[in-house]
């Protein structure tokens, strides 16, 4: 009861100085709140990453036309990615379950009638659908009729039905690309946004390879390949196979840089948490330097604080207070401050991530680890910092401090 008793006047304290607490706790309000808003990041990150190796798939690899490190589209200068590579993939790499290659076209003009749109092109085989599990929702896929036969058929995304034909059934009608004819035998499943970066998946159009390649774009050189392994866990074995072999076609030696990359779940991963990487030990230093501004300051506070109340302190003292009590009183008022600016901080973190989110396409989780941390945190600045001017005000001689 005496420890709860010398508590309450800590707090009574603090309550009858309000701009000086305050001022106490400015620091770690603001260190909470980026420490909350770094983790919401962090978690946003996370996720995301987790949703771009699903959507990717967890055994799928691209080869792509075009070195470097990067996750994007092919190379469109890069035309050393050929059909043969595809066919030398299939036949010399063991325990592939799918190898289907991809022509690529950016901003193809579609036009149906009065309507015209620009649309992302892909030049498939059958395999396409298997492939990315992506398959039709009306009509028919891409068959290996219409590929053997270079056929004027095409597959449209449900972005592409929606503004090319309005409420009308494409099915049966025929659209142009770059003035080539197509009949339209299918729609794609309806697949979404694509990620924070806002780029819309359902606006694509496929059609066979071999049309894509001789009657669309008139090249003979493909974009990517998509490789889906029979086991995870071979994938950087079967990566480094495909490298020495495309290496070998196309004659490449060091030091001369790969005109191909292959991209996997973990590359998606690693490029992802690098681009949040900078903004993170950025935040981060942020929330450091926050914390540890508000503990000195609010250890000199309390310094100043206990040289203004030197004759409190030696009355206390004169009607029996122990160090011990003093030491507990303004031990509890540092402790108060900081768990009442881990409050504040973290309400305040939490409405800046919630305004980020809907302000931005930044990836934002709010869970409740940031709030244990915070409580941590607080704990020890408060504890840490306070400790100092505590024991100072416990100090004090009794008879000294009344004069």
């Amino acid at each position: 009861m005496k420890i709860l008793r010398t508590a309450q006047e800590g707090l009574s304290s603090l309550a009858a100085n309000p701009l000086r607490t305050f001022l106490m706790m400015a620091g770690t309000v603001v260190g909470i709140a980026a420490l909350t808003v770094i983790m919401a990041i962090g978690k946003g990150t996370e996720s995301q990453v987790m949703r771009r190796v699903e959507n990717f798939g967890p055994r799928a690899m691209m080869l792509v036309a075009g070195g470097g490190r990067t996750i994007g589209p092919p190379d469109s200068t890069v035309t050393t990615l050929t059909l043969d590579d595809v066919r030398a993939i299939r036949e010399e790499i063991l325990g592939l379950e799918i190898v289907t290659p991809q022509a690529w076209l950016a901003g193809a003009g579609l036009r149906y009638e009065a309507q015209q749109i620009k649309a992302t092109l892909w030049g498939i085989e059958p395999e396409w659908h298997d492939a990315w599990n992506w398959h039709t929702a009306e009509g028919d896929g891409i068959s290996h009729e219409d590929v053997a036969t270079t056929s004027r058929v095409c597959v449209i995304g449900s972005s592409v039905k929606r503004d090319l034909f309005g409420g009308a059934d494409p099915i049966g009608r025929t659209l142009y690309v770059n003035k080539v004819p197509l009949h339209v035998q299918g729609v794609l499943e309806r697949r979404g946004v694509m990620g924070a970066s806002g780029g819309d998946f359902d606006n694509r159009i496929l059609v066979p390879i071999t049309t894509a390649m001789r009657r669309v774009m008139n090249a003979d050189h493909i974009g990517g390949v998509r490789i889906i392994t029979s086991d995870a866990d071979r994938m950087p074995e079967q990566a480094e196979q495909i490298t020495q072999l495309m290496r070998t076609r196309h004659r490449i030696t060091p030091p001369v840089e790969d005109d191909f990359r292959i991209n996997s779940p973990l590359a998606i991963a690693e490029v992802v948490r690098g681009t949040s990487g900078t903004l993170t030990m950025l935040l981060a230093a942020l929330a450091g330097l926050s914390l540890l501004v508000g503990g000195v300051v609010l250890m000199n506070i309390q310094l100043i604080s206990v040289a203004e109340r030197t004759a409190e302190i030696g009355l206390r003292r004169a009607v029996g207070a122990t160090r011990r009590d003093i030491f507990i009183q303004f031990l509890t008022e540092s402790l108060s401050v900081t768990l009442l600016g881990m409050i504040l901080g973290s309400a305040l973190g939490g409405g800046i991530s919630v305004a980020i989110r809907q302000l931005t396409a930044m990836p934002i989780v709010i869970s409740w680890e940031p709030l244990a941390l915070s409580l941590g945190f607080a704990l020890l600045i408060g504890t840490f910092f306070g400790v100092q001017p505590a024991r100072r005000a416990a100090r004090l001689h009794p008879v000294a401090a009344l004069r």
